[in-house]
């Protein structure tokens, strides 16, 4: 399974974004290209997808130090800072067009933190001060405008100059509200990993509020699974399940645990960890190892498969054997893959499909666009490859 996952990362995902994705010519990065690999130069491009291509790409330069990788987080890292940065203002703007020039000017707190996200792992890889201290201002300025010091937690958006903003959606398939666990998940990762590099009280303190707001207000204990949506003061907004985002919430939740180092939420976060991959093997399975979408009142909503919580899973899954040492998770974790590479790798022209149907045939979704992209599928093979050295070592 370990030469398998190499095999995948490094000639078939990180491989398509160098060739296909990554226009040495221009020096830019495509927004979009088709199922059918037509290439759309003029798309919009989404900060969040700059900087998970800059963590996909650091982070598997740490495993892998190919030195063409430096090519590209040095494109990704530049623009970044250059073109999604906001000069006047400070901060991450959401989107900028084909020409690099600014598109939504909106501040999500998600796009604040993918940077911090990518900045640490790029100074993890190459030891850029610059990125470590542009990781740490984004830090500050997300503490400074998006927490919320009477509820806790963080709220979603704000406008270019950090002013209350109308629509606070990621996309059109969110709710508008105040608070989401989405958004709080990927703020706990990019703390996460900030905190490997930067020891500050501060940043401890924050870190351990967020994994304290996930397991006291986010997590269902008693469903052992994410609630989505909230206002401002907590109160619930929907009853919808996300099995991608419990699968994936249940390993980072464990990761940021072990990150702190603080025992009782070490102990907590092990027990909710084991019990949210319980309830996604039940629940959210099909009898083909595939994750499904979503799910509300014990019901299938969405029996199509998505590709990014079918990489989550395989990690989630594979963390939950190691946890537990209960060897249905480890079962699950490898049949989960073995769909993957039956359904969702593109053997012939590389990368992954977005999106199958119960019976595992692609839609003509995009391989590429503002969320398809290659921090999910990256991330679990070196995730896999690094736990399965670990084991063996």
């Amino acid at each position: 399974m370990k030469q398998q996952l190499e095999t995948e990362l490094l000639h078939n995902i990180l491989k398509y974004w160098q060739e296909k994705v990554f226009d040495k010519a221009s020096g830019q990065f495509i927004g979009k290209i088709d199922n059918d690999e037509i290439a759309h130069p003029e798309y919009l491009k989404a900060s969040i997808i700059n900087a998970r291509i800059l963590w996909t790409v650091a982070a598997a330069y740490r495993q892998f130090p190919n030195e063409s990788y430096l090519q590209i987080m040095a494109k990704s890292y530049d623009i970044l800072i250059k073109d999604f940065w906001d000069p006047e203002n400070g901060g991450i703007y959401w989107s900028i067009d084909g020409n690099n020039q600014p598109l939504d000017t909106k501040k999500q707190m998600y796009a604040q933190a993918f940077a911090i996200y990518a900045l640490s792992e790029y100074y993890m890889a190459v030891g850029i001060e610059q990125a470590k201290q542009l990781a740490i201002s984004l830090f500050w300025i997300l503490e400074r405008y998006g927490f919320d010091p009477e509820h806790g937690g963080y709220i979603e958006a704000l406008s270019a100059d950090w002013k209350e903003v109308g629509d606070q959606r990621l996309s059109e398939k969110d709710m508008d509200t105040k608070k989401s666990m989405n958004t709080h998940l990927h703020i706990l990762e990019a703390y996460t990993n900030l905190y490997r590099i930067w020891k500050d009280e501060d940043l401890k303190e924050k870190l351990q509020h967020t994994l304290e707001v996930f397991l006291d207000r986010i997590v269902d204990a008693k469903a052992a699974s994410f609630n989505l949506f909230f206002d401002l003061d907590w109160t619930l907004k929907s009853e919808h399940r996300s099995f991608g985002h419990d699968i994936e919430g249940s390993w980072l939740i464990y990761e940021a645990a072990e990150v702190l180092g603080d025992e009782k939420l070490l102990k907590r976060s092990k027990k909710i960890a084991v019990a949210m991959a319980e309830q996604v093997l039940t629940n959210g399975t099909d009898t083909d190892g595939g994750i499904f979408y979503e799910g509300e009142n014990g019901k299938i909503l969405d029996s199509d498969k998505h590709w990014w919580p079918q990489a989550e899973a395989v990690v989630g899954f594979f963390n939950a054997w190691q946890l537990s040492g209960e060897e249905k998770f480890l079962n699950a974790s490898v049949k989960t893959w073995e769909l993957i590479d039956s359904k969702f790798v593109d053997h012939e022209h590389g990368e992954w499909y977005a999106i199958v149907n119960k019976e595992g045939v692609p839609y003509p979704n995009a391989k590429v666009d503002e969320w398809k992209c290659p921090y999910h599928n990256g991330r679990f093979c070196l995730e896999l490859i690094s736990r399965i050295n670990k084991l063996r070592n």
